[in-house]
């Protein structure tokens, strides 16, 4: 555990402990922040506290079936709470959209390709994938829109860590699979895909592509330590994506989808929350100045509001019964 959390929130920290996933995309962000603040704080000694969470072991049945995405952070926010750990680092995408009292959503850093991508040993896209191919992914999201693109191709569940997930198409059991770009290239697996998807219609989950730190609300020092990581415009996007998703009780039970892009100053957010058959789909989009937290999360507010008034809300009892 950090040994001056009750020096001053200017003094530079003495140690601090990074809980993480085990996996080896998990360990990299754990890493990256780790030297991220080793540059920071070069008198800092960072260690990494590895873990395996339930989403880890659970691997037979999809995450809408066994709990949703939490299952990968309670084990990280139990080291947190015990002192065991000072931060724990996520995919963003994985963090529930309420974070748990006493638990803050201290830092975002900035975001990697937030495209999904076509990953396959044997054909260039999914537009030549024939009849009856079957696709993996773990994401209801993803799996609405294929299913509404390509009803001929067969869409089956994908779980495990990337590697896991790639071992499963170099054994031949998927011809494609759809993955999340960042993790691709961040552990240098780039050159596997075959092509990525275009935001319209594969719009990402809210938050794809960044990195969250989370820590206790009751240590306020250590999230002015990871001030100096925080990327404001990935900060705004996400914070926008999350209101959307938050307001349509987004989970891994909903296929929904939220990304902000920039242009200047000018936001951008395109949602959609379809049912898992790719049948029904209700589509928003929003443009606002951002300029603050409070702005991006009105947007995400303003959104949200379009998508129920065009009914979403009749697509979500359907998927969570």
């Amino acid at each position: 555990m950090s040994q001056n959390l009750n020096t001053s929130p200017l003094a530079a920290p003495k140690r601090l402990v990074i809980a993480s996933r085990e996996s080896r995309l998990a360990m990299w962000q754990a890493e990256h922040v780790r030297d991220c603040l080793k540059s920071l704080y070069p008198q800092c000694d960072v260690q990494i506290l590895g873990m395996t969470t339930r989403g880890d072991q659970i691997l037979d049945k999809a995450l809408s079936k066994v709990g949703g995405k939490g299952l990968f952070v309670k084990e990280l926010e139990t080291a947190l709470e015990d002192g065991r750990a000072d931060l724990a680092v996520h995919s963003l995408k994985d963090v529930p959209m309420v974070m748990p009292e006493g638990f803050d959503l201290s830092c975002v850093m900035a975001r990697e390709d937030a495209r999904d991508a076509f990953v396959s040993n044997d054909y260039a896209s999914l537009e030549d994938l024939p009849k009856g191919a079957i696709v993996g992914t773990s994401s209801l999201r993803r799996e609405s829109v294929l299913r509404a693109k390509f009803p001929h191709l067969v869409i089956e569940p994908l779980r495990g860590n990337l590697d896991t997930r790639m071992g499963k198409l170099d054994r031949g059991e998927y011809q494609a699979i759809i993955l999340a770009a960042a993790g691709l290239k961040r552990l240098g697996l780039e050159t596997r895909i075959k092509a990525f998807l275009p935001y319209d219609p594969y719009t990402p989950a809210a938050g794809q592509g960044a990195l969250g730190i989370e820590t206790l609300s009751k240590h306020p020092n250590i999230k002015q330590w990871l001030d100096p990581l925080n990327d404001l415009p990935t900060l705004y996007a996400v914070s926008a994506e999350r209101m959307v998703s938050r307001q349509l009780g987004g989970s891994c039970e909903v296929p929904l989808a939220a990304h902000a892009v920039w242009d200047n100053n000018q936001m951008h957010i395109r949602s959609f929350v379809a049912s898992t058959d790719g049948k029904a789909i209700c589509l928003a989009n929003g443009n606002a100045k951002v300029q603050s937290i409070e702005e991006a999360e009105a947007l995400g507010l303003v959104v949200a509001k379009d998508l129920l008034a065009q009914g979403a809300a009749d697509l979500i009892p359907k998927i969570t019964k």
